[in-house]
């Protein structure tokens, strides 16, 4: 076997640097988005990928793709909606029992992201929680576990997230011949339990509802100043990402692409930190077996919610409600590990599957 080439070993130290730092430095922490910025570019300089046309995709995909501007639009839309918006969730809260609302939420936005689309679904989720009485800790614990639903569900169809689009265009040929429900098909088998074990986790999550007359209980309302932040925030962390994941497209495709489904399952953790549309156009191929093809995907969606940078609704969410990775991570990460641990068994040593004909 080759020895890692130099370019190999630095790309493996900004995975490593990404990985660790956001947790031991509060400073670097806060500023995540900054410092993502600061490794992709490392990245694609060690990777020698720097060209023009990486640089303008990088600063205008962002926009052109819909990601900031639904997000700035939907803050706007939420800034000057609030008090019909609180209205609205205080008359559901004096109709039904938060447990309840909170397990329907996340299931919910869970099976129709794959329609509304991921980001439109971790707004929506974001907005409704901040609004809830209940207290930080609570708030994010419902939160993740809204994330990982979501995570998982924006698969079913093309619609919701490139990765689902990629998937079906790189196997709309022999022997696959995929269509609209070609995911859907195969992977709501696994995708439906695992939002309803999220909608079930998060009510748990909510023992009693703060009184929301406590101003502590609920987050401050947002400035007009703070939407446009957020808006340029995450514009910061979606170019962070599509250098990153250029810049380490060296790595994914020298060492992942002949690895067995039962391995790459546990390597696709990288999309803790990398977009894994990246991944999933560097890794999937017609010549997988369908197995191959279920473990790949599924790896990459359960481990997108362990870490804040996983996917734009771990980003959206986290932004919104001023959660950092340590707080994320703490709850994330086992979840994740025991969420990949669970489907591993049950993907490739449970023989039975039944696939959803339409």
């Amino acid at each position: 076997m080759d020895l890692p080439t130099t370019t190999e070993l630095g790309l493996m130290a900004i995975i490593l640097m990404v990985f660790l730092l956001p947790f031991i430095f509060k400073m670097i922490a806060g500023n995540l988005e900054l410092f993502l910025l600061v490794m992709g570019i490392l990245a694609v300089t060690i990777a020698g990928r720097w060209s023009l046309g990486l640089l303008l995709a990088s600063v205008t995909d962002p926009v052109s793709k819909g990601i900031v501007p639904a997000v700035l639009i939907a803050g706007l839309i939420f800034f000057y909606g609030k008090s019909h918006l609180d209205s609205w969730v205080a008359w559901i809260l004096d109709r039904y029992p938060l447990k309840v609302v909170i397990f329907v939420t996340v299931v919910l936005l869970g099976l129709i992201c794959s329609i509304t689309t991921a980001i439109i679904a971790s707004l929506l989720l974001v907005e409704l929680i901040a609004i809830i009485p209940m207290d930080h800790g609570t708030r994010i614990k419902v939160v993740v576990a809204g994330c990982f639903s979501i995570s998982m569900g924006m698969v079913l169809t093309p619609v919701a997230e490139p990765l689902a689009l990629l998937a079906e265009t790189l196997l709309q040929g022999p022997p696959y011949y995929a269509g609209f429900f070609f995911l859907f098909n195969n992977l709501a088998f696994y995708i439906i339990p695992g939002c309803l074990a999220m909608g079930v986790l998060a009510s748990m999550f909510v023992k009693t509802a703060c009184d929301p007359e406590e101003a502590e209980c609920a987050p401050k309302g947002e400035t007009l100043e703070e939407v446009f932040k957020r808006a340029g925030r995450i514009y910061l962390f979606v170019i962070a990402l599509l250098l990153l994941g250029n810049g380490l497209d060296v790595m994914i495709d020298h060492y992942l692409v002949q690895v067995p489904p039962q391995i790459l399952y546990w390597i696709n953790m990288l999309s803790a930190i990398l977009d894994n549309a990246t991944l999933t156009a560097s890794e999937i191929t017609p010549m997988m077996s369908l197995e191959q093809i279920k473990a790949m995907l599924m790896g990459l969606l359960i481990s997108g919610g362990m870490l804040i940078p996983g996917n734009i609704a771990n980003i959206v969410a986290a932004n919104k409600l001023n959660i950092t990775s340590r707080e994320w991570s703490r709850l994330a990460v086992p979840l994740g590990f025991t969420l990949m641990a669970i489907y591993f068994v049950w993907i490739f040593y449970i023989p039975f599957y039944i696939a959803f004909k339409l």
